[in-house]
């Protein structure tokens, strides 16, 4: 118990030290994306999943996950690049935002990165202020 709660209180400092651990995965593509670990419940191989008659483009299915239905969303798609062929890399992330859960079809999970805020760059590349 002792070493959970260790975890848990090096992490929580990170935001005390203005960095944050990054999930790192791919979308199909060679350009690496990442999500905030906080936002992360699991990360699991794509179960079945079931369509859903008139839902949005980018939401490939809903999936029974740990006995909830979760929408998965194309994240590949959802950011304009089209939509991720599907293969055994392909792998589903679990999230939580504002107390709702979604699940988004990313490609291969690389690892986890632990940053400060001065190595993040924004969208056209450029390291944030």
């Amino acid at each position: 118990m002792t070493n959970i709660l260790d975890s848990v209180d090096s992490r929580t400092r990170l935001v005390g030290e203005n960095r944050l651990e990054l999930l790192m995965f791919y979308l199909g593509s060679s350009q690496p994306f990442a999500i905030n670990v906080f936002k992360v419940r699991e990360v699991i191989k794509v179960p079945k999943l079931n369509q859903m008659p008139g839902s949005h483009p980018n939401i490939r299915g809903v999936a029974m996950i740990r006995g909830k239905s979760i929408p998965v969303i194309d994240l590949r798609q959802s950011i304009g690049m089209g939509t991720i062929g599907m293969s055994d890399e392909c792998n589903v992330i679990v999230t939580e935002y504002n107390r709702t859960i979604q699940a988004f079809l990313v490609g291969q999970v690389i690892n986890i990165k632990n940053m400060g805020w001065d190595e993040i760059m924004d969208a056209a590349g450029k390291l944030r202020p």
